[in-house]
């Protein structure tokens, strides 16, 4: 199933809209597609020495303050203990890439 559309209501990010909707109806992940393949130490734009993370936990990803999700959604993702996949949509074949279990990105779970 696909979701697209916000809450309506003030304050609430697309992304927190995302995991909320995902949670509401038993989704069994988040993927976030961005425009970089993952989550980062600091913005890869910016920093050449900025490292990919394979892996985070919800509290890590909040604790470090990465930027590529709000951290509202980061926990209540946690609070439902929903993952989420971080991954490029530039990159061609990423959606599926991802769905097979073979793409590259960030999961943030646990």
């Amino acid at each position: 199933m696909l979701l697209g559309g916000g809450t309506g209501n003030p304050f609430f990010t697309t992304d927190t809209t995302a995991v909320l909707r995902a949670a509401e109806i038993g989704a069994q992940a988040v993927l976030k597609a961005t425009n970089v393949d993952g989550v980062y130490s600091a913005d890869p734009k910016q920093d050449p020495t900025a490292t990919r993370f394979d892996r985070l936990t919800h509290s890590q990803a909040i604790e470090g303050g990465y930027k590529v999700m709000d951290a509202t959604a980061f926990a209540l993702a946690r609070e439902t203990s929903l993952p989420i996949i971080v991954f490029s949509i530039a990159e061609p074949g990423s959606i599926g890439a991802i769905l097979r279990g073979v793409g590259h990105g960030t999961i943030v779970a646990g």
